[in-house]
């Protein structure tokens, strides 16, 4: 699996995350939090991935990649919507509307919150690799990752929901302590993915 594999997992993880972001979903009757969870968690598994095996550098170039892909990805789905739709298909415009024209909010908050947490994930990640002298890449990779994810969660539900969900703080805290149990179960991934990794950067 090569740098090439690990950016398109990042990319494709990060664009079907901005696009079902703005379904809000409950689980066990606690977790309250977008759709998007799942999807965004591998971006996060992704970077660590790159980071621990490319450097520090390619896990920023693919931030930048990614960022570029979001806000080009934003401009198709606005240019789609601007399209005339078929008579026939009126019903069909209604609900791309409902589901991917609504959301400039959404956008702002998935750009903001993206960017500032995947940096912030990257800096955590890479000042423990050589505070630790390149050992202990289960403590890096999570407290790098719910690091990176704490601030996503508060910048994204923030920009995203304020004024549209009642009780936000609950909306975060579910999220977040979904997230970090996401974490937890990547952390075999990583190791299953970085095992050959011993290139220090």
């Amino acid at each position: 699996m090569n740098l090439l594999f690990w950016q398109t997992i990042f990319i494709t993880s990060l664009l079907i995350a901005s696009i079902v972001a703005s379904k809000v979903i409950m689980i066990f009757d606690f977790f309250v939090l977008p759709a998007a969870v799942v999807a965004y968690a591998f971006t996060f598994l992704a970077t660590d991935v790159i980071n621990e095996k490319y450097g520090k550098e390619e896990a920023k170039r693919t931030i930048h990649i990614g960022l570029i892909a979001l806000v080009f990805g934003s401009i198709l789905i606005i240019i789609a919507g601007l399209l005339p739709v078929a008579p026939f298909a009126q019903e069909s415009q209604e609900a791309f509307e409902k589901i991917l024209g609504q959301n400039w909010r959404i956008v702002v908050a998935s750009l903001t919150a993206y960017y500032v947490a995947q940096m912030v994930d990257i800096n955590i990640f890479n000042w423990l690799k050589k505070k630790l002298n390149f050992k202990h890449k289960w403590l890096r990779n999570n407290t790098s990752t719910v690091s990176g994810q704490l601030i996503d969660t508060c910048i994204f539900i923030t920009i995203a929901f304020y004024g549209i969900v009642p009780e936000l703080g609950i909306m975060i805290l579910s999220q977040y302590l979904f997230k970090v149990g996401l974490a937890f179960i990547d952390t075999p991934l990583f190791y299953l993915f970085t095992r050959k990794s011993s290139k220090s950067y």
